[in-house]
């Protein structure tokens, strides 16, 4: 029995139709919007949300088995609306909640980071969720969050941070590098 050249899903167009722009967009505050109306439903939100992907270019898409299409994301996709916490110091460990219900635990795959707003110089916290998708921490969780640092120091050097998953996570510096 021989094998025609091209097997299926050697064809490059067996891949998702690609359809451009889907007019969704997710707003800062986490709102999803289809054609600038609210996606009202948590069920749709949650199956969006479920098909989300970042290409390496930043872009965020949209993706099933036959389909993909670029939506617009503000800031980030998610938010974190809810913090856990584990024991305490060293061997703390700390989850957040998303506003798609989804429980992520900061560890080394799943960093905590923050950011300067560019506008403000203000700290901006975000967890990595998975691949590249990004949960900002809502201002409440931060604050909680820095309620939880303590005083480390890391290569010398004095930090602000917190424990988890036996990763240090650096919050902000103490004294003004000189």
């Amino acid at each position: 029995m021989s094998q025609s050249p091209t097997s299926a899903g050697d064809d490059p167009h067996d891949g998702p139709e690609d359809h451009g722009d889907l007019g969704i967009r997710i707003a800062r505050d986490g709102r999803w919007y289809f054609d600038g109306s609210p996606i009202d439903r948590p069920e749709m939100v949650c199956l969006f949300a479920s098909m989300l992907t970042r290409r390496p270019d930043g872009s965020f898409w949209l993706v099933t088995e036959d389909e993909m299409g670029r939506i617009e994301v503000e800031d980030a996709p998610f938010l974190a609306v809810e913090m856990f916490t584990c024991g305490g110091g060293r061997d703390m460990v700390l989850s957040f909640r998303t506003n798609i219900d989804a429980i992520v635990t900061v560890d080394a795959e799943h960093r905590l980071r923050l950011i300067a707003d560019t506008a403000t110089g203000e700290a901006i916290p975000y967890v990595e969720v998975r691949d590249g998708l990004e949960a900002r921490l809502t201002r409440a969780v931060y604050y909680e969050l820095v309620n939880h640092g303590f005083e480390e120091t890391v290569g010398g050097e004095e930090l602000y941070g917190l424990w988890s998953s036996g990763t240090f996570f650096p919050l902000g510096r103490l004294a003004d590098p000189t």
